[in-house]
């Protein structure tokens, strides 16, 4: 059989694979074949992720009993560390604030964080991390120079070898341009441009376009590209990809994707015009929060440390760990996942959320921080515990909040869809290559129809 496209998803620990053919009905709307997949181990720690792309493959033709070949084969990738970068700013709560979610929203694993002139002692740290990228922020356009200057040189004078991406003050671009001549070099659209203002998406781009470039330098990934024909993208990137077609096409959304190691959350919304009003500083349309201790397989103890005694149930602790498994399968498995699950969907959530506090000192009224989700139409899960085990609907609605009051968080009418086919990286790495193809996957995948955007509420 052969496909206009396989995606792979490569994982740490798992790299699972879609075959599929994008065709045209009788009207010319562009739909795509039911997928189909295949899984195995990843095997970057072997030091040659191929095998376990070829393996993949094979559990499909083992399935459909032929042999499979393909136009063009895509890939999204969190293995091998992921995408490791470190950020460097002026101000923790202005430019370095920006610049993390730029690296966030790009699929980015935040290893380090500085604010002000670097020390020594934090370039050792970075040679310590082994990061897969540095980014350089500071200063609002035309405004403080001397910061982002000073710590561009000393991470120049290291020679690192790694990727930089700055992202300050437009009016140091020729010294940063003289400062790394000869390195590999990004210079972009301040995201902190003005007081008050995050300019985040040019930086994502960018971010993504140097992962593309590199990966096949890290341990492991050299030879993908005998395999891979097409884009590569971090996998936490192309998931929020998909986030911003689907805002296009239903409206504000937010997306959990509760994973083993890890729980992400991708929200696309601008937030209601009351809270907008109360907000103390700015938060990107599209935001991502991933939490690296809420997870269900690798980080379960975690979670369970976190549940207390009428989240159990008819359950304890220590069943709960003794039925911990990769793959739940067996029933007493599952419904420790599910505890697990439930647990995580709502610390993630009420990470990722904002809160509204009274104003004090004299002030009357009430102040805003963190993203606000009141006006979600649709929560969104994806990822094996969500969308494998039962109950996925349920642990989604479970963080709307049901009263008539003051809310960041989904209201009551907001909605749950399930990624059942298991494609929002897929669909996001897709998007870059054919991004009709991307939609009808997407819709497919969480039965969207056309009736489904709605208006504000």
């Amino acid at each position: 059989m052969k496909v206009d496209y396989l995606v792979a998803e490569i994982g740490s620990t798992t790299t699972l694979v879609t075959a599929f053919n994008v065709k045209h009905d009788n009207l010319g709307k562009i739909f795509v074949d039911a997928p189909f997949q295949g899984k195995s181990c990843t095997t970057v720690l072997e030091g040659d992720v191929t095998i376990g792309l070829e393996n993949a493959v094979k559990d499909i033709e083992n399935k459909i009993k032929e042999p499979l070949t393909w136009e063009k084969m895509l890939a999204t990738s969190s293995a091998a560390g992921g995408l490791k970068i470190t950020v460097h700013g002026l101000m923790e709560q202005m430019t370095v604030r920006a610049a993390k979610e730029a690296a966030l929203g790009a699929g980015g694993i935040i290893k380090m964080v500085t604010s002000g002139k670097m020390r020594q002692i934090d370039l050792k740290r970075i040679r310590k991390i082994n990061p897969n990228m540095i980014m350089i922020a500071g200063g609002t356009d035309y405004g403080e120079r001397e910061t982002a200057i000073y710590n561009a040189e000393l991470i120049s004078a290291e020679k690192f070898n790694k990727p930089i991406v700055y992202c300050g003050n437009i009016e140091n671009r020729e010294e940063i341009k003289e400062i790394f001549k000869g390195q590999e070099l990004y210079i972009i659209d301040n995201v902190y441009p003005r007081v008050d203002e995050l300019n985040v998406e040019p930086a994502r781009k960018i971010i993504q376009e140097a992962f593309e470039k590199n990966i096949v330098k890290a341990s492991g990934m050299n030879k993908i590209k005998s395999m891979v024909n097409g884009s590569i993208m971090p996998t936490p990137g192309a998931v929020m990809e998909s986030a911003k077609i689907l805002y296009d096409i239903i409206g504000d959304l937010v997306v959990l994707d509760v994973g083993g190691a890890t729980t992400d959350v991708h929200s696309v919304t601008d937030g209601s015009a009351v809270v907008l009003d109360m907000l103390i500083s700015p938060e990107p349309k599209a935001k991502r929060t991933v939490e690296g201790d809420l997870g269900v397989f690798v980080n379960s103890k975690n979670v369970i440390d976190l549940l207390d005694i009428r989240e159990l149930g008819e359950l304890n602790k220590d069943y709960i760990s003794q039925h911990i498994k990769a793959i739940p399968e067996e029933e007493e498995d599952i419904k420790a996942s599910l505890v697990l699950t439930k647990k995580a969907v709502e610390m993630a959530v009420n990470r990722h959320v904002g809160t509204i506090k009274r104003k004090y000192g004299g002030e009357s009224g009430f102040a805003a921080y963190g993203k606000d989700l009141s006006q979600v139409k649709y929560i969104i899960g994806t990822g094996g515990a969500l969308t494998r085990l039962p109950d996925g609907e349920k642990n989604l609605l479970g963080i709307r909040f049901l009263e008539d009051d003051v809310t960041m968080m989904p209201r009551k009418g907001a909605k749950a869809l399930i990624d059942k086919e298991y494609i929002m990286a897929s669909a996001g790495v897709l998007s870059k290559d054919n991004r009709e193809a991307a939609e009808a996957l997407l819709k497919q995948s969480l039965n969207i129809n056309e009736s489904m955007k709605v208006e504000n509420f």
